[in-house]
């Protein structure tokens, strides 16, 4: 019984250990996919992305987005999002309207899934999960976990891979819902040239859009 006793106070007391161990290992492998961001230039990714409640996929679509540091271009098949570090637009195709807006840091938590390369460092908790095969890619796991009990944004579960510490998929789950997003990355090309032009709307394109400014 004493030795038993013993056995649950060592695990209780090396469960600290264990949890800061993780939480270093998970920072190294963030550092590293940051870095790797910054070190690609321009980049592009195809990805589907998937709605899934309670284990059910209820939709899914698929999308590219184009990304320089903060600046990027998002297009699905209903809509595309611009945004050129400070201003967002947002053209919804069926209503053929532009919401125009100065995003905060959660709100673009929503729209760009990369946005854990700059956010990671505050706010968030993270750990080190099991290494695994994703899309025949061995992958780093890591668990982020948000702060502020206030923030819609809960956990984000990214998959990494090992010999590039390229994002291969990226879970979302929202704070107190059934429902999570999950974005599987199909295509990933680094060393785009993108003129700075590219994630500001352009009305142009869009000539007979409703502009709503939000700001």
């Amino acid at each position: 019984m004493r030795k038993y006793i013993f056995s649950v106070l060592i695990a209780l007391l090396s469960l600290p250990v264990i949890a800061q161990q993780q939480q270093s290992q998970a920072k190294v492998v963030l550092d590293k996919t940051a870095e790797a961001f910054r070190k690609a230039g321009g980049v592009k990714a195809d990805f589907i992305i998937k709605a899934v409640t309670n284990g059910l996929a209820e939709g899914a679509d698929s999308g590219t987005i184009q990304l320089k540091g903060e600046k990027f271009v998002l297009k699905t098949s209903d809509m595309v999002t611009w945004f050129d570090g400070k201003t967002q637009w947002s053209y919804v195709t069926k209503n053929d309207e532009v919401n125009v807006s100065n995003p905060t840091q959660e709100e673009l938590q929503q729209i760009n899934p990369y946005t854990f390369l700059y956010i990671y460092q505050k706010g968030f908790s993270y750990k080190l999960g099991t290494a695994k095969i994703f899309c025949g890619k061995t992958v780093w796991e890591v668990v982020l976990t948000a702060k502020d009990k206030k923030q819609e944004l809960e956990r984000i579960t990214l998959y990494v891979t090992k010999d590039a510490y390229e994002p291969l998929y990226i879970l979302l789950q929202q704070r107190g819902q059934q429902m999570r997003n999950e974005i599987t990355i199909m295509n990933y090309q680094t060393g785009q040239d993108y003129a700075d032009s590219i994630f500001v709307f352009n009305r142009k394109q869009y000539p007979s859009a409703e502009i709503i400014d939000l700001r």
